[in-house]
């Protein structure tokens, strides 16, 4: 029974109606859709920043903050954005999203000065807070045991990170075509077309939204104080799970936009192949994520969170050490060398790729143990987790920056990964071992605590 104060054209999360089956996958396809174009709009600046560097002669400093900003913006506001989803249903909130984004999406197509070019990058950065926002509707309309493969499914949205990448890939002239051209008179060609293709996109999705989704919305929050929705995160664990999301997404987003500089400067590649290279790792820590929330569902999220972390300190501890050799000085005064130690560009993008397949599993499994925890308030707590995990995108390329300006080791880069992992997966087990013993000694042998004790 729907709560009085429900807002209208909403139905609570806990009603089980013949709707609910028939509308959920149309939920999970278009809140898909909409996340992976809202999130090539989040990071385009990560590569068509070389020609806007190249037209407004930009220091590299200028260029990095164009990027940072787009990503902040599109962290911070993830908390209040689920929130919102679960009061008055994620129809509404992604409808309104689409169509603000494609506001200062075509106002880039306009733009000539820094100055300008920063503040539109800042806000069409608000792309990105349509995660929680999708976290929270498919929970709101996905039965719990299938939760982990549809949130899985709706994150594989992540992959939107290569679109950009890959147009300029498959169509080198796109820009170099249209530069000096003006297009309906209202916006110039160069790297401006990638803002103009993108404004339309959005207002079109934006109508298939509200055409095909049920206009009938199911909420979890419809009428439940605020307070009462931010309570759960007083607890620890929803800490616990955001500093793992910055670990599995946050290193995402931020190797999504180091790789192609990291190429370049190690490896003495072009821009396109470095591109190419790059999304061979962003695919599978997208796509992936259906395959780790399936996962989850089967053997349970913590079992599926130690191989991630398990892998991730293989392929980092791996990644992080530099070329070089051993050198032994003789007691006559000589030298020699031994032990040569050098990582190849194929060995490189495979250990890379492998590091996107563990990431991509892991980022639905930390998902897939919010619904389980807080059904009622997977919004708020999913909105926090996913600002955490995208501010994590916004701090680890500096610290990239000042570890390899610091220790003289491009390689650095992976040493601050292969750190943030060991905190995570050192913190889970302590957790875990902890609960365990705390419960009942007979659960000592199991990873998932019964449903009756947590």
């Amino acid at each position: 029974m729907a709560r009085p104060d429900a807002p209208t054209g909403a139905t609570p999360v806990d009603a089980d109606t013949p709707e609910r089956h028939a509308g959920a996958s149309r939920v999970l396809w278009m809140s898909t859709a909409a996340f992976t174009l809202m999130f090539a709009v989040w990071l385009m600046f990560g590569i068509l920043g070389v020609p806007i560097q190249k037209e407004l002669k930009l220091t590299d400093p200028q260029l990095a903050w164009l990027s940072a900003v787009a990503v902040l913006n599109g962290s911070i506001w993830r908390l209040p954005a689920g929130m919102l989803a679960d009061r008055i249903g994620g129809r509404k909130v992604t409808i309104a999203m689409l169509l603000l984004t494609a506001i200062p999406a075509f106002l880039l197509t306009r733009a000539h000065g820094y100055t300008q070019l920063l503040i539109l990058a800042f806000l069409v950065g608000f792309a990105g807070n349509l995660f929680s926002v999708g976290i929270a509707w498919n929970s709101a309309w996905t039965p719990k045991q299938h939760q982990g493969f549809a949130l899985g499914v709706f994150g594989a949205g992540n992959v939107g990170a290569s679109v950009t990448k890959l147009l300029l890939v498959l169509f080198p002239a796109i820009i170099a075509g249209t530069v000096g051209h003006t297009y309906f008179g209202i916006f110039e060609g160069g790297w401006r077309i990638f803002p103009a293709i993108y404004c339309v996109a959005l207002v079109t999705m934006a109508l298939l939204v509200y055409l095909v989704v049920p206009r009938q919305d199911r909420v979890a929050g419809a009428g439940k104080p605020i307070g009462e929705m931010l309570a759960p995160l007083g607890h620890i664990r929803v800490w616990r799970f955001s500093l793992y999301y910055a670990a599995v997404f946050g290193a995402y987003v931020a190797l999504s936009a180091w790789l192609p500089k990291y190429y370049v400067d190690n490896f003495d590649i072009e821009l396109k192949t470095a591109a190419l290279l790059t999304a061979i790792f962003i695919f599978p820590a997208s796509l992936l994520r259906p395959v780790g929330g399936w996962f989850s569902d089967r053997f349970g999220a913590r079992r599926v969170m130690y191989w991630t972390f398990g892998v991730m300190l293989l392929v980092t501890g791996i990644l992080m050490m530099p070329n070089g050799h051993i050198v032994i000085a003789h007691a006559d005064g000589s030298q020699s060398d031994h032990l040569g130690y050098h990582i190849s560009l194929p060995f490189f993008v495979a250990l890379v790729f492998l590091l996107g397949c563990a990431m991509g599993i892991g980022k639905a499994a930390v998902y897939k143990h919010i619904p389980e925890y807080f059904p009622d308030n997977v919004g708020s707590v999913g909105g926090l987790v996913g600002m955490f995990g995208g501010l994590g995108g916004f701090v680890l390329p500096p610290l990239f920056a000042y570890t390899k300006q610091w220790s003289g080791f491009p390689t650095s880069t992976f040493f601050v990964l292969f750190l943030l992992t060991a905190v995570c997966a050192v913190w889970m087990h302590w957790t875990v071992v902890h609960m365990l013993h705390k419960e009942n000694p007979e659960l000592a042998r199991h990873l998932e605590a019964p449903a009756a004790t947590r």
